[in-house]
């Protein structure tokens, strides 16, 4: 098989390329970044010597970091969801694409690992301003959304980014009654054919949510 995933089901980033890659019924051979399957781990160092995930490979070449990957995607296996639209709403997308890595994604990530870190060398003030940068994406994404999606009708780059980030971001603080637009935009995501794909092929590692994986979703 051409296309090869080194990932994991419970990484964040990991589940914004595996939807573009259900949504879509792109073949590929899934190397599980399990304790179970050292030789993922070795192989994927080989081709990314930070060790970080998710990559792909096609026909042994890298592709790395999940925008670059959902690109690659979208020119060289096109499906019915074209990620990045041309046109007008090509940047809107790469902008949404990168909000929501960068103001959701990343502040719901410091949060969540911060228990990760050896005692005594825990964050707390870095994990206050990370909240408090949350709440200012929450409170500027309401209003800022498409219907259904992020820009409207299509299913883009922005959503793929937008459904993990949002689904593990209302774990770790909860969004507000103050954003109804942003709750309901999350409860479409979720019910995404192959946003809930993923969520439930997270669901044995739960465990592994540092702060504990709240009782719903």
């Amino acid at each position: 098989m051409s296309l090869q995933l080194f990932a994991h089901p419970f990484s964040s980033y990991c589940q914004k390329v595996l939807i573009a890659l259900y949504a879509n019924g792109t073949p590929f051979e899934y190397k599980l970044l399990e304790q179970d399957h050292p030789e993922n781990f070795e192989e994927l160092r080989r081709h990314w010597p930070f060790g970080k995930f998710p990559i792909l490979l096609d026909d042994g070449e890298p592709i790395i970091e999940t925008t670059p990957i959902i690109e690659y995607l979208d020119a060289h296996y096109p499906g019915e969801n074209r990620w990045i639209p041309p046109g007008e709403m090509e940047q809107r997308v790469r902008f949404l694409d990168r909000f929501f890595d960068l103001h959701v994604m990343e502040n719901m990530s410091k949060i969540s690992t911060d228990p990760l870190r050896p005692e005594g060398s825990r964050d707390h003030y870095g994990v206050e301003k990370a909240r408090e940068s949350l709440n200012v994406a929450y409170d500027w994404i309401e209003g800022q959304l498409g219907d259904p999606w992020a820009v409207g009708d299509k299913f883009t780059l922005a959503d793929c980014a937008a459904a993990p980030s949002l689904f593990y971001a209302d774990w770790v603080e909860p969004i507000r009654d103050q954003q109804p637009q942003l709750a309901a935009y999350r409860a479409r995501l979720l019910a995404h054919p192959a946003v809930a794909r993923v969520v439930d092929e997270a669901r044995p590692y739960r465990h592994y949510f540092p702060l504990g994986a709240p009782d719903r979703d």
